[in-house]
């Protein structure tokens, strides 16, 4: 039996090509620094899983094949090692980069709404018995609450990640580009290089390719523009279009964004030659994904209590789900709990972030700790900026909003204070901000048991 190896293996993309390769018949193993309900479901496959400071003794013998996260330093102990033993090492977009030669790739690319628009094309093209293989940037119940499916078809569904210029590796049939923002200002100079990152991926496409574009997104037209004669064909999709009145009556998540989504997902449909039939069934089944707008409810005494959880965590992502959780639920108390990701998107963002906080969209705003990515925070000058620094500029700038710094173990032990207070808590971040709600679930359940 072959044997793979990959470092850094709890990743949401990793995670999904490691499973790839678990069906495949290879023999998987993995490290990571820390241990996640991805790495135990990995260990449940057949996985072998190593959590802690990557080692070298990590590396069995008889690995044909290291995979590593972009994230992953050139002095990581397991890659030396690898490379000491002449091991094929590839990075995760490189890797996926191969199968999107062997398959019919559809890859959905921008700065916000990827995970969601990917999940719905996967519901459409199931539902129309296509059959994909997917990897996901979220997980799906519909996936037995993974984020990959291993399909029998030629088609293959991806995420086509811009940080490091990953999707530069990849060479679809078909490319779905939501929006562009400015976004990992860590790996990009301003938004003219991002936009130059991005024609490169889409000038990647053949001459029967089609790009899938968000006729809104003023970045989006401005790349379009940039592109002279292309070879392959474009089909916009925009909220002017006569089938967004189908989909506000039959989408169950709410929120402009997602209306864009769900289009951006039946434009992806016609070109395949689905049915609209096909495709609206499939969207009117479409219940959200792991932290995407995630809802549970609890009862509190007599009172009725929503926690949301969602991936939120640039400015653009978060004012859209706040004025989504207004959509949806009026003017109920909202309690937003905000965890930042990463040091050097604070940094660079912060006056983003200053700007949809002071908008007012919640009752009470509670930043919590900045979530550290390991790997991802190279200068020092990043370190410099604080949640406490959000705090103080917020109430300088607007004197009259409720806003506070709690840490997470202060976080952990206010839920019944809050509660009182509060009908909505919406936990927003792409880091583990989710594992307090959680607690507060666990917490909860025993009171009411």
């Amino acid at each position: 039996m072959k044997k793979v190896h990959f470092i850094g293996i709890g990743g949401i993309g990793v995670s999904a090509l490691a499973q790839y390769y678990l069906k495949k018949g290879w023999q998987v193993s993995g490290s990571d620094l820390k241990d996640s309900e991805i790495t135990r479901a990995l260990q449940k496959k057949g996985a072998q899983i190593f959590i802690g400071p990557h080692k070298k003794e990590n590396l069995k013998e008889n690995v044909k094949k290291v995979i590593y996260t972009l994230a992953a330093t050139p002095n990581n102990p397991e890659l030396k090692k690898a490379k000491e033993l002449r091991i094929e090492i590839q990075s995760y977009p490189q890797a996926l980069g191969e199968l999107t030669k062997e398959y019919f790739t559809i890859a959905v690319c921008g700065t916000h709404g990827k995970s969601t628009t990917c999940a719905m094309i996967a519901k459409i093209l199931i539902e129309a018995g296509f059959d994909p293989t997917v990897f996901l940037g979220t997980k799906l119940k519909e996936f037995g609450d993974s984020n990959f499916k291993d399909g029998k078809s030629k088609y293959l569904l991806i995420e086509a990640d811009e940080w490091q210029r990953a999707f530069l590796n990849y060479w679809p049939k078909i490319v779905v580009l939501t929006n562009i923002e400015k976004e990992h200002l860590d790996c990009y100079k301003d938004l003219k290089d991002i936009l130059q990152a991005y024609k490169e991926f889409i000038t990647n496409l053949p001459e029967k390719g089609v790009l899938v574009a968000n006729e809104e997104d003023e970045n989006v037209l401005k790349l379009k523009n940039q592109i002279s004669k292309p070879k392959f064909k474009t089909q916009f999709f925009s909220s002017k279009q006569k089938e967004i009145k189908i989909i506000k009556e039959i989408l169950k998540i709410p929120g402009k964004h997602n209306l864009l989504n769900a289009l951006a997902a039946l434009t992806t449909a016609r070109i395949l030659k689905i049915p609209d039939k096909v495709s609206f069934q499939a969207l009117s089944q479409y219940q959200g994904a792991w932290r995407r707008f995630e809802i549970k409810k609890i009862k509190k005494g007599k009172k009725k209590i929503y926690l949301i959880s969602d991936y939120a965590h640039h400015p653009t992502e978060i004012e859209a789900t706040l004025k989504a959780i207004r959509e949806k639920f009026g003017q109920k108390k909202l309690a937003v709990i905000f965890q930042p990701h990463q040091y050097q998107r604070t940094y660079y963002l912060f006056d983003e972030f200053l700007n949809v906080f002071s908008k007012n969209l919640s009752d009470f705003l509670v930043i919590t700790d900045i979530f550290e990515v390991a790997g991802r925070e190279k200068e020092k000058i990043y370190l410099k900026i604080s949640p406490q620094d959000l705090v103080f500029h917020l109430k300088k700038k607007n004197s009259q909003q409720k806003i506070e710094y709690f840490s997470r173990e202060t976080l952990l032990k206010m839920e019944e204070e809050l509660m009182q207070e509060y009908d909505i808590f919406a936990f927003l971040g792409a880091g583990d901000i989710y594992l307090i709600l959680e607690k507060w679930l666990e917490i909860l359940s025993q009171e009411n048991f």
